[in-house]
This record gives structure tokens, C-alpha cells and sequence, in this order.
């Protein structure tokens, strides 16, 4: 790691299409193997039923150890940026408690993000053909409701703001399957890229930095991902047809890329496909800067934890900008 410069500058840096100086950035959207790691159960996987009666000073010890999992995550992989995910409910102020907690522990060290999409993604199984239905029967009450979603997550990006703990939104609604965007183009453009462009450029003008999440096949859709316009896009999913060389060479001067160590193969292997996956994603999205290491979704539960471990060896190896 390059002196003088945090895991956080060095983020922000990539984001902003630079390039950091030594090694590329690295960070997961969520890394779920925090018992095999380090005896810990993941924040996500907790119960908190009994929250609203802990005592303020039991709530606090909570968030804390909370904290502190995710601030030991980042420790040892080396993560830049920490994904804090909402797993209680909706209620922001628990969010901002915990971001505020995380934030005293490790000051300016690492970028601080949370899910912050407002827009229309794959809807759940038993709600795809509802869904489905609406489209075609009430476009224009679905949009209305696109429109107050988007108001609704801005309003609530000043509060967050003024709050001061956070330093970015992570976009996680999904819009693609691997053959193809689970909306035609069209359709997204009628029923999502306007909404997705509005939130993007409006958390932008509060002074966020935002990365744009989706699997799948995004190419039929990558210009106006682009064009909304948010800083990074992740995951770059290679099991969606997506090729990061490819998306390099057609955006890459236009948005960081955040991706694409293919998770099949990480789940999976072999070793040797691991190593080349991971090989190929430096290669393809390192040149220039704007490029963050990661894989192509996350670091999830039943995965082998020697294999993420692989990847990170072959990033410690060939992740480094020249001097």
C-alpha cells in the first residue's frame, strides 16, 4: 500500500476513474464466511427480535461487536470499503447508529456505503407475474410509484448526509438474469432508466459517490448504466455472458469497474480456473485506473474460504501498479 494514502483515498480514487498508487483497490459487497474466518456470526445472519428491548447501553454493545466484525473483515483481507447492510428493518436510525459506531472505531480508514436503490429490480418468485401484470395493466400507476420511491430515497440521502458517517450508496436492485435484462429495453427505458438516472444524479449533487449494482447480462443495457451516470458499476458477472476486457474497452473512460472474479468458480474450481479468473480480471481492469478488485458477486455462505483466499493471493501478486 502506497504511503500517506488510506484503504479510503485509494477507493474514492478508483471511483473517480484514477489511478492509486501500489496496489488496486479491493473490497466485496459482502463477505458471509465470518464464522470460518473468525468464529463470528455474520450481522446479517443474527436474530433481533428482542432489540426494542435491550437497553440503550445493550444496544450499544451490539452495534459494537457488529462493528468490530466488519472492521476485522476489512483488517484481514484488506478490504477498502465496508458494505453495511441494514439487517435489522427499515428504521434509518439503526443504520446510522451502527455506520456512527463503525465510523468511531475506524475513523477515516475505510469508504462507508449502505444499499441505497430506489428503482425497479427482479421482483421475488411469487411476485414476478404480479409484477408482470402491473406493467401491462397500469404502467403509468407504476410509474407514479417509481417516482415517490426515488423522492422517498433522496430525502432520505440529505438525512444521511447531514449525519455525516456515510460516504456512499451502493445501488443493489438486480435488472438482469444471465441471458438477458429481466425488462426489455424498452421497458427499462419506460420503467427504470429514468428513476435510476434521477437517483443517481440527485445523490450525486448531495456529494455521494454511488456504485451501481447488478448480475447478469447488463450488456443490452450498459449505455444507459452508464449515461445515469454512477460512479462504478459492479459486478461485471462473467456467468451473465460479461466480459470485463469488453466492458473496458467500451466504458472503461467512462465509469470505474468493480468485478469480475467469476463466483461459480470460486464456489466450485478448480484451482487452476480460480487463478486464471482472477488473473483476467486484473489484467482487463487494471489499465488506466478506474478499476476496483472483487468478485463477481460476493464472498457467500457454503463457499470454501481457501479459494477466496486464492484470489486474494494471485491480487497480492499481479494487483500492483508499477512505481
Amino acid at each position: 500500500m502506497a504511503v500517506g494514502l488510506t484503504p479510503r483515498e485509494r477507493f474514492i480514487l478508483a471511483l473517480e476513474g484514477k489511478q492509486p498508487p501500489g496496489r488496486v483497490p479491493h473490497f466485496e459487497q459482502a463477505f458471509y464466511l465470518t464464522m470460518e474466518a473468525f468464529g463470528k456470526v455474520h450481522p446479517t445472519q443474527r436474530l433481533y427480535y428482542q432489540w426494542d428491548q435491550m437497553s440503550p447501553r445493550e444496544q450499544q454493545l451490539h452495534l459494537e461487536d457488529i462493528a468490530r466484525v466488519y472492521l476485522q473483515t476489512a483488517e484481514k483481507y484488506e478490504h477498502s470499503a465496508i458494505f453495511l447492510h441494514n439487517f435489522y428493518d427499515e428504521r434509518e436510525d439503526k443504520l446510522m447508529r451502527l455506520a456512527e459506531t463503525l465510523r468511531a472505531l475506524a475513523g477515516d480508514t475505510y469508504f462507508l456505503m449502505a444499499h441505497g436503490d430506489a428503482t425497479y429490480g427482479i421482483p421475488q418468485g411469487n411476485d414476478m407475474v404480479p409484477f408482470a401484470e402491473r406493467l401491462a395493466d397500469e404502467p403509468d400507476k407504476v410509474c407514479d410509484e417509481a417516482a415517490r420511491k426515488v423522492d422517498n430515497a433522496l430525502a432520505r440521502g440529505e438525512r444521511f448526509k447531514k449525519h455525516g458517517a456515510l460516504d456512499g450508496w451502493a445501488l443493489c436492485a438486480d435488472y438482469c438474469l444471465n441471458d438477458a435484462p429481466f425488462m426489455s429495453p424498452a421497458m427499462f427505458d419506460r420503467f427504470v432508466r429514468p428513476y435510476l438516472t434521477r437517483l443517481v444524479r440527485g445523490y450525486r449533487e448531495q456529494g455521494w459517490y454511488v456504485i451501481k449494482h447488478t448480475d447478469g447480462n447488463i450488456m443490452p443495457i450498459l449505455d444507459a448504466l452508464v449515461e445515469a451516470p454512477p460512479h462504478a458499476l459492479h459486478s461485471l458477472d462473467p456467468q451473465g455472458g460479461v466480459d470485463i476486457a469488453e466492458v473496458k474497452r467500451l466504458v472503461g473512460d467512462k465509469v470505474c469497474l468493480i468485478g469480475n472474479v467469476n463466483c461459480s468458480l470460486l464456489d466450485r474450481g478448480p484451482d487452476e480456473a480460480v487463478v486464471e479468473s482472477a488473473r483476467y480480471a486484473l489484467a482487463h481492469g487494471m489499465p488506466g485506473g478506474g478499476y476496483i478488485f472483487s468478485s463477481s458477486n460476493c464472498i457467500f455462505t457454503g463457499m470454501p474460504l481457501g479459494r477466496y483466499e486464492l484470489m486474494l493471493d494471485v491480487w497480492r501478486r499481479q494487483g500492483n501498479y508499477p512505481a
